[in-house]
């Protein structure tokens, strides 16, 4: 299983190319693959509807209406992206599209292999392998304490590192959303999860970062979730202005209302003296106060999850500066 998801995430000198329409590609790809649609958003739906209500042989002969007119530019447009003329080509379940655009390419000497069961096998296979066990380790530590850098060190000495965050393009707390892209689907973020699973040696440890299960609006699966409560861990912490000054520098360039709605959001639980004090500190451009009031409420939060944690703490390591490098060499020379 795990070969199949390999080749198709490597597929070497052969391009793979995805002939589902734009809004099927922008849900969930396999990464890498390329869109070439078939049919656009609007025909796919007109194609769908002809099928339910008409049937399969209506369907076919508007779909030949649409596409018969432009295939000789499809095969023009093949020849200039793929000039080595191999492909792996699928669409939603390796049916009339796939096998369709491959009959067109191979009458104009292309080499194709088409993906049996399409994207739909392809994501049973995510499925399938994202429960199979890995070797987590988990970077355990306060809002501020710069976890995702002392990750990106880890990675740069060697470690086998996955940057859930990054991958979700969201930094995890209710300001995590700001100066990030826009979010993937669950699907989509699940594919990428996997894509970077397999390249790891699974006999050595893989490190991430304690999340929540949800990371903005992407959320963690079953499995991977719960070997992430299962794995052991190791804690790291700085001194308290350190972390003010990390979280000043990484949000404080960004626009107050910005900054003023993630605070909003967090009103709740941050009570309303709390809520009053930081947003008046915020009109005043006091964002190291600012930090430190948001902390009250993050630090609860932190503490409270340390408490409810069921497995082993490996090492707590207290450092007096922010140096990701420095810290993520402690680590590594642990040999956690």
């Amino acid at each position: 299983m795990n070969q199949e998801l390999l080749h198709l995430h490597n597929p070497g000198p052969a391009a793979l190319v995805d002939v589902r329409s734009p809004v099927e590609f922008a849900y969930g790809h396999i990464p890498g693959a390329i869109n070439y649609p078939l049919f656009n958003d609007e025909e796919r739906v007109i194609i769908g509807k002809l099928y339910k209500k008409e049937g399969r042989d209506k369907a076919v002969l508007k779909g030949l209406e649409i596409v018969g007119p432009r295939m000789h530019l499809m095969v023009k447009d093949f020849t200039k992206m793929f000039p080595e003329k191999r492909l792996i080509i699928h669409c939603w379940r390796g049916g009339m599209r796939s096998n369709s655009v491959s009959w067109l390419l191979r009458q104009a000497g292309f080499e194709i292999n088409t993906l049996s069961g399409g994207y739909k096998h392809y994501r049973s296979l995510v499925r399938e392998f994202l429960a199979s066990p890995f070797n987590l380790r988990i970077l355990n530590g306060p809002t501020g304490s710069g976890k995702t850098d002392v990750l990106k060190a880890l990675k740069d000495l060697g470690e086998q590192v996955i940057d859930l965050e990054g991958l979700a393009n969201h930094k995890g707390s209710s300001f995590g959303a700001i100066g990030q892209l826009e979010q993937p689907s669950i699907e989509q973020f699940e594919n990428n999860l996997a894509n970077e699973l397999l390249g790891f040696n699974p006999e050595r440890v893989i490190w991430v970062e304690d999340e929540s299960r949800k990371i903005g609006r992407v959320s963690l699966g079953d499995h991977f979730w719960n070997q992430m409560l299962s794995a052991n861990y190791i804690r790291i912490a700085i001194p308290q202005q350190e972390r003010v000054k990390r979280l000043v520098e990484d949000y404080g360039k960004y626009s107050q209302e910005d900054l003023e709605n993630s605070i909003l959001r967090i009103g709740k639980r941050l009570g309303p003296q709390h809520l009053k004090t930081a947003l008046e500190q915020l009109s005043n451009g006091m964002y190291d106060k600012v930090a430190n009031t948001c902390l009250v409420y993050y630090d609860k939060a932190y503490a409270f999850g340390l408490e409810k944690k069921k497995t082993q703490c490996l090492a707590e390591l207290n450092f007096d500066h922010s140096n990701a490098q420095l810290i993520a060499e402690t680590i590594k020379n642990s040999r956690l």
